[in-house]
């Protein structure tokens, strides 16, 4: 064996550990690469999927949201009859678990110049709906109960803001969809579809109490078919729906056209609903607004 001066042997040393940085480095690139590609394929398989099979990955949405737990939501109602077309918003949380959520509804200014209306308080819950500061001749600090299921419309309109767990609910009854890519929502990276629902079908996919509101809506609203736009992000949790409903006035008997826009964030939020005690609901008759 040949001897190597010691400068020759630390010289050797140094190409050795730079090789062998080097080689650690390259490995390190790789692995962001690879990790950076699996990323992207994964979203690619997402949109694959997607608009492989739209309808399947609609129906699951509300499943999405159970595992959510929670989030916070706005929401907005436009009717349009008779040329007029009037906005109702909302503000609030849904603890989707529990299907339990509480809603601030603020109704349109009165265009005769009438004083602004007191926002009107909702608690949500299954199969009941409860409202404070709405009807006439309603004491203040009473609340209004009503039990979802007798509504014609399932609670889907009747509040002026629809229950985002029984709007979700609605996918269920997908029968038609498109894919039409990706898109943003709020900053948040989506999947845009378009498709129908069929609230007959959506209830007899549903359980329990929403089972009993889809079912009064599929025989309340003037068709069962709801056309819509759903936003999912990658987890398949809904980001925004918009759904159109029709019902006939019951007083002129003419249409009513109905879009409901539901948006959701801030998953995971904490959500405390608190239900009113029996001595707290109003039980006398409710007068009819002039």
């Amino acid at each position: 064996m040949t001897d190597v001066p010691a400068g020759g042997r630390q010289a050797m040393a140094k190409r050795q550990r730079r090789q062998r940085d080097g080689a650690v480095f390259a490995a390190g690139l790789l692995l962001c690469a690879c990790v950076s590609g699996c990323a992207g394929v994964g979203a690619a398989s997402e949109d694959t999927r997607a608009a492989d099979d739209p309808v399947r990955t609609l129906r699951h949405a509300p499943e999405a949201l159970l595992s959510a737990g929670s989030s916070q939501t706005r929401t907005a109602m436009e009717m349009a009859t008779g040329g007029t077309r009037v906005t109702i918003r909302g503000e609030g949380a849904y603890d989707f678990r529990g299907q339990l959520g509480q809603l601030t509804v603020v109704l349109p200014t009165d265009p005769a110049g009438a004083p602004e209306h007191v926002p009107i308080v909702e608690l949500l819950a299954p199969g009941a709906l409860f409202m404070k500061h709405r009807g006439a001749g309603v004491p203040a600090d009473k609340w209004v109960r009503v039990a979802t299921a007798t509504l014609s419309d399932g609670n889907l309109v009747t509040g002026g803001a629809t229950d985002p767990l029984v709007a979700a609910g609605v996918l269920r009854g997908t029968r038609r969809a498109t894919y039409l890519g990706r898109t943003e929502v709020a900053g948040v990276a989506v999947r845009h579809f378009r498709g129908t629902a069929d609230l007959a079908l959506a209830a007899r996919a549903a359980s329990g109490a929403d089972r009993a509101a889809l079912r009064a809506a599929a025989k309340g609203f003037a068709t069962a078919q709801v056309p819509f736009d759903a936003y999912l992000d990658d987890q398949g949790r809904v980001r925004k729906l918009r759904q159109s409903f029709s019902f006939v006035n019951g007083r002129s008997g003419s249409p009513v056209a109905v879009d409901s826009t539901t948006l959701l964030f801030a998953f995971g939020t904490r959500v405390t609903v608190t239900l009113p005690h029996a001595r707290d609901i109003y039980t006398g008759r409710i007068a009819e607004a002039n």
